[in-house]
This record gives C-alpha cells, structure tokens and sequence, in this order.
C-alpha cells in the first residue's frame, strides 16, 4: 500500500472572505432594495450613504447606487471580520447571530446616531421585521458560507483510486 499526499489546497481566508462580502452585498443588497420598493420596509436602500451626501441627493438614482456599493463594502468589512473571528465556528447559528448582532448595532446605534436613520421607535413593525431578517440572512449567508468552507474537510480528501 503506497502513502497518499494530502493536497495542501488550502483556501485564502481573505480573498474567501472578500468575495462572500461582495456577493452578500450584491445579493443581500438587491433584496433590501426590492423590499423597499414593494414597501415591506421604510429604510431606503440607500440608508448607508445617508450621512455623507445632501438630504436632497438621497432621492436620487445615483443615490441609490451609492448605496448599494455602500452595503457591498459594509458587507465585505463584515465577511472579513468574520472571516478573522469566527471561521472556525460550525454550524448556522453563529450566522443567524451574527446577523442580529449586526442589525442590533446598525439600527439601535450607529444608524440613529449617524443620521443614516431614524430611532427605531419611530419605525412600525414591518420595517423592524423586514430588516431584521434581512440582516439574519445576511448574516447567515456570510457566516454559514466562510464557516463551511473552512470547517469542512471532505473535499480535501483523497479521492480514491481504482
């Protein structure tokens, strides 16, 4: 019987991360904004560059588009702080997590505090809900997605011979 090498095909935490942190924020980012247009939520698509143009630029397309690439990089930030923390973590719940904690800082801190948006008391409970799902299955698609990728050994196995 002759020893097997293990492939060494190991993947790049960062470069794993950051395109996870892409897609999730095109992905995740294109539902937020469906979810505004259909109005399930009061929190524009654009709410992340809210801070730094014009109140009377955020009516705008451009503004839009500024803030999808907002959430793109916000999510890119997020994988990769992810991505340094917690890959090793199994499992969908530390996603699931995750993603609330993120929805917890952005709409009871940094959003009311930045001017990005309003204080949560003064949203109704669609809103609430909406982004809060949004953020678990952000979260979810982040955590899930680098954790398995970094926990899961079947595919660097050795494939058997015949």
């Amino acid at each position: 019987m002759e020893a097997r090498e293990i492939s060494p095909d190991r993947t790049g935490v960062w470069s794993f991360a950051l395109q996870i942190g892409i897609f999730a924020g095109l992905i995740w980012g294109a539902v937020k904004a469906a979810a505004f247009y259909f109005k399930f939520t009061k929190v524009p698509a654009s709410f992340m560059a809210k801070p730094f143009f014009a109140p009377s630029y955020m009516n705008t397309t451009a503004a839009f588009w500024m803030g999808w690439l907002c959430f793109i990089l916000f999510s890119v930030i997020a994988s990769l702080l992810y991505g340094a923390l917690f890959r090793s973590v199994k499992g969908h719940w530390p996603g699931l997590i995750y993603g609330a904690a993120w929805w917890s800082l952005v709409t009871l801190l940094i959003g009311p505090s930045t001017g990005m948006m309003r204080w949560i008391y003064r949203y109704d409970w669609n809103t609430i809900v909406t982004d809060l799902c949004l953020f678990l299955v952000w979260g979810l698609f982040i955590g899930f997605s680098i954790s398995f990728e970094f926990t899961d050994e079947r595919h660097r196995e050795p494939a058997e011979s015949h």
